[in-house]
């Protein structure tokens, strides 16, 4: 495995067996590097701290003590995609895997179970069933039909593993199975893009959501991204809601109504007329001059924003992972120079995340 992990690394960093041994100082031959990657011969301790260096990973990530693979990786987006993306990506998922492992472990934690809503995964005969189907998972997760007010936070609930990292600029996010040493069950995880707006992220852990449900040999890969956008608009603006909300049948809609309307559902504008397009609300012609006129643009531009672009990826983020570390932090089961190292932030900001503001607490106790 120390093979696989030192030519992904390297492919991640865009290096060529001989600039990574520039890299190194030459301290090996770029033709030593290559039987590294073969697996003809293990690197000895120092020459793994240099490849950890140069290719700026963790030695651990190299060794690979866990055992942990990745499958079913598939961008939605393949177009403008390169091998070093894919590399790139792929390695930041297992650091990030590998590092979440260690803390359950730590706080002799299970890793958190998939709670899928269904015991097999479900076969669709076409796009439109996806209706039928996010209704359905909402029925079975106890969700009624109101608006979803953080989906990442969902998604971690029911034991799906979620990433929010910068990819590629066309890829929205995927879904794959981090596959661990035998007789340990595999775990689900989704990537998302940390570039895109909360509006969008949220469509995609939706859109990804379908992927992890059903049989995806049962559609044609373009009928199957055509479901999973429909589940997306079904399971986030349920028909039953919004009807309540915009009323059964409307001949016009107006600006103000839909941003609100957006924000309600926290989904993007494009998103939410096309939605009440798809449940009946609108006419075909109704919804060519809503984009016409009032949300001209909001294909590309999304509206009101519920998170400013400087904060990209600050809101509906991840927090189990984060929450885990504290908790090991605050019982002494990790130091503050390993919680840094697993939280990826400075000894300080760790501190300050463990003691809260101290400057407020002397004043309080003067």
């Amino acid at each position: 495995m120390i093979a696989d992990r030192i030519r992904l690394a390297r492919r991640k960093a865009g290096l060529s067996l001989r600039d990574l041994a520039a890299a190194m100082d030459d301290r090996v031959t770029p033709q030593a590097i290559g039987k590294y990657e073969r697996g003809e011969d293990i690197p000895s301790s120092g020459v793994l701290l240099a490849l950890a260096k140069a290719l700026k990973v963790t030695v651990s990530y190299l060794m690979d003590t866990q055992g942990l693979v990745l499958s079913g990786v598939e961008f939605r987006t393949k177009a403008n995609t390169t091998s070093s993306d894919r590399a790139a990506v792929e390695t930041e998922v297992l650091e990030w895997i590998e590092r979440y492992l260690q803390i359950e472990h730590v706080l002799e934690l299970d890793s958190a179970e998939w709670k899928s809503p269904f015991a097999s995964l479900k076969v669709l005969n076409a796009p439109a069933d996806a209706e039928d189907l996010a209704k359905e998972v909402r029925e079975r997760w106890k969700l009624g039909i109101d608006p979803i007010p953080n989906m990442t936070e969902l998604l971690e609930e029911k034991g799906l593993k979620v990433l929010i990292v910068p990819l590629p600029d066309r890829v929205s996010g995927f879904t794959c199975m981090v596959s661990r040493e035998e007789g340990e069950p595999r775990l689900p995880v989704i990537v998302i893009n940390r570039k895109f707006s909360l509006e969008r992220r949220r469509l995609t852990l939706a859109h990804e959501l379908l992927h992890r449900l059903i049989d995806t040999d049962c559609l044609s890969d373009k009928d199957e991204e055509k479901a999973a956008n429909l589940f997306a608009g079904a399971f986030l603006m349920p028909r039953e809601h919004l009807m309540r909300e915009a009323g059964k049948q409307r001949n016009a809609l107006g600006y103000r109504e839909l941003i609100d309307l957006k924000r309600l559902y926290r989904v993007s504008g494009a998103a939410l007329v096309m939605r009440l397009r798809q449940v009946g609300i609108i006419s075909e012609s109704t919804l060519t001059y809503a984009f016409q006129t009032i949300a001209r643009g909001w294909r590309t531009q999304e509206p009101h924003e519920l998170e400013p672009p400087s904060e990209r990826g600050q809101r509906e983020c991840p927090l189990r992972f984060e929450r885990l570390c504290y908790r090991a932090l605050a019982e002494d089961f990790v130091s503050l120079s390993k919680a840094a190292e697993l939280l990826r932030i400075s000894l300080p900001k760790v501190e300050a995340g463990l003691k809260g503001p101290q400057e407020q607490y002397a004043d309080h106790h003067q």
